[in-house]
């Protein structure tokens, strides 16, 4: 297609939820709670593994690194998508749709990196529970989450560049919650095969991969902890995991069918579903499911919270 035969796009229109055009009000209202109850969720429990010293190790190390990542990942996509429930004009510009993306998955990547990370760490701690300590030290710990966050900044650069250099023409609606590679690809006015095609392979390996090491991980877990002659010893072993294993479930159980595939085989409806589970739900829950689940961060913020007087 000649130069002279179009022109480039310079904004994008966000659809968000057509068919709640009605009641847009409401959910601007639930989606600002489910977001405030976010931001203090993991705010907390990020200030609480800080200021208690009897958190200070790996393993709640990582989950208040989660926590403040959670904090990123959802400033990424829910302000916007805020503004645009309340705005007639639903729009964002072109570097802005890309920034969106980028940070998105950058921090999606990471949180991927993390929690593949925070399984290995309970597989060192029940598995080889004597040499623990000496395996995942404090500083090891540090360079593995520096790691994670590298990778995961790094990791779209290749797809940004590439969706960069597309034309755009017009239409400019997209036909999601807000700007990701699939719906914005499909507005491209050019082959995309090859940037698909680069996605499904990045996707692949960045999802797949983490899934695949957090399942064996676990496979290991679950050997040993059979092998434990108590039951109470079970229950114990299976407790500092049940966390991180819901999260999991949840995070990569939306993630892989949204984005481990080639063709767009769902409906347009199907995907704003899973991506407001990935989106909003999972870093909702996060704080729930570390918190109500777990004994020692409970009991963590039940000092703090009488330290400051706030409770007697």
């Amino acid at each position: 297609m000649g130069t002279g035969n179009w022109s480039q796009v310079i904004e994008f229109i966000i659809l968000g939820f057509p068919h709640f055009q009605g009641v847009q009000i409401y959910l601007f209202f639930l989606l600002l709670s489910i977001y405030l109850t976010t931001i203090l969720g993991n705010l907390l429990i990020f200030l609480v593994v800080y200021l208690d010293s009897r958190l200070h190790t790996p393993m709640y190390r990582f989950v208040s690194i989660l926590s403040f990542l959670e904090l990123g990942y959802t400033a990424a996509t829910i302000p916007k998508m805020l503004s645009n429930l309340l705005s007639e004009k639903k729009t964002i510009s072109f570097s802005g749709c890309l920034l969106q993306i980028y940070f998105f998955h950058s921090l999606g990547a990471t949180e991927c990196y993390l929690l593949t990370a925070m399984a290995y760490d309970r597989y060192l701690a029940i598995c080889r529970p004597l040499h623990y300590p000496t395996l995942m030290t404090q500083s090891l710990c540090i360079k593995i989450a520096i790691g994670c966050w590298l990778g995961g900044l790094a990791g779209p650069v290749v797809e940004i560049s590439l969706v960069s250099r597309l034309p755009f023409c017009g239409p400019n609606h997209i036909q999601h919650i807000f700007c990701d590679f699939p719906p914005v690809l499909s507005l491209a006015c050019t082959d995309t095969s090859v940037n698909v095609l680069v996605d499904f392979i990045i996707n692949s390996c960045k999802i797949l991969a983490t899934f695949l090491l957090i399942l064996s991980s676990y496979l290991q877990i679950i050997r040993t902890v059979l092998k434990i002659p108590s039951a109470a010893g079970k229950k114990k072993a299976f407790s500092t995991c049940a966390s991180h294993l819901t999260v999991v479930l949840i995070f990569y159980g939306s993630i892989l069918f949204m984005y481990v595939r080639l063709k767009k085989s769902y409906s347009l409806d199907y995907d704003r579903a899973l991506a407001v589970v990935y989106s909003v739900i999972t870093p909702f829950l996060n704080p729930f499911i570390y918190s109500l689940r777990n004994k020692e961060i409970k009991e963590a913020l039940k000092r703090q919270l009488m330290r400051t007087g706030i409770l007697r």
